[in-house]
């Protein structure tokens, strides 16, 4: 079994969701993945072997209309029509009952980067239950008034031209905003990394860098605004384990300032286990970074702190 396999899980609406995953010989626990927005699960290959060799299974699906997760059921970048972002939340729901299926008994953490922060952290809002820890990386979370114009221009473009065609608007907001603020760019992606070899990479990849629809927009700020809410953590475990990461450089969260936000605002609510790192130097990537081998040595060190050590068979 290889990270290169694409494996294919029946889930509740009769749809397949395509995962890639790799197991531990001895493991202590489980990792499972979300990826970001405009990526997809085969560029998580070198960190999924970081976790193995350290003793993790490790998980990782496509969200819908990404990677392998494209088709009629999810054109490319959009999870559905209407309420993608439950659509989402409960995709990774069906992959986590799979893996407490197979591995009963092992420790559970989720771990989302970017868009797959903000997935994780509306997962433990309503299933926190299912995971033992979670890390929310590259993640922006403030749900201020930027989010309510970005979700009234949203509104009008799906009123003018529907929701399952790319927005007009918010790459110009986001992706290509970020891609400028980068003193003497060399491509508009290089908001990502300082490693050029990586930005190429993602700029080469045909699943890497499109436009999102209207619709998967919508569902980015729902998730954001519903995780700006503090009365939406209340089913949190207070001692719930959580790594939050930032870099320093990252336009996408304020230059890791809306990362220390969130982990401040979780604190105030009471989280014991709030570990927040802003990575001095670090874009967006973090785990495509040039320094990715510290940072993922950092990851490791975290999952000892948070999780029981328990050498199982599963």
């Amino acid at each position: 079994m290889t990270f290169k396999t694409i494996h294919h899980l029946t889930i509740s609406d009769k749809s397949e969701l395509p995962f890639r995953t790799v197991r531990a010989g001895t493991p202590r626990g489980v990792v499972q993945i979300c990826h970001g927005l405009a990526e997809h699960s085969a560029r998580y290959e070198r960190f999924a072997s970081a976790l193995v060799t350290a003793g993790y299974h490790v998980y990782i699906h496509d969200h819908r209309g990404h990677g392998a997760n494209i088709g009629a059921h999810a054109p490319r970048g959009m999870f559905a029509q209407k309420q993608g972002h439950v659509v989402a939340i409960e995709d990774v729901r069906a992959l986590n009952r799979h893996i407490h299926e197979n591995h009963p008994g092992l420790p559970v953490v989720l771990f989302g980067h970017s868009m797959g922060g903000l997935i994780v952290l509306n997962y433990v809002l309503d299933y926190a239950d299912t995971v033992d820890a979670a890390a929310i990386w590259n993640a922006n979370v403030d749900g201020g008034a930027e989010s309510a114009v970005a979700l009234a221009l949203l509104y009008t473009e799906r009123m003018l031209k529907g929701s399952d065609v790319p927005s007009a608007i918010l790459p110009k907001m986001t992706f290509r905003t970020w891609g400028r603020s980068i003193k003497g760019h060399r491509t508009l992606f290089d908001w990502l990394s300082h490693d050029p070899a990586e930005v190429d990479a993602y700029v080469a990849d045909p699943l890497c860098g499109f436009d999102a629809s209207v619709a998967l927009w919508i569902d980015i700020f729902r998730m954001i605004r519903r995780g700006a809410d503090d009365r939406n953590f209340s089913n949190i475990p207070r001692n719930m384990p959580f790594s939050l990461v930032g870099g320093a450089e990252d336009p996408a969260t304020v230059n890791g300032a809306a990362v220390r936000r969130l982990a401040d605002r979780m604190r105030k609510m009471g989280f014991e286990r709030v570990q927040c790192t802003i990575l001095p130097g670090s874009r967006h990537e973090s785990l495509n970074e040039i320094n990715r081998d510290e940072v993922t040595q950092n990851f490791l060190d975290w999952l000892e702190e948070a999780l029981p050590y328990r050498a199982m068979s599963g």
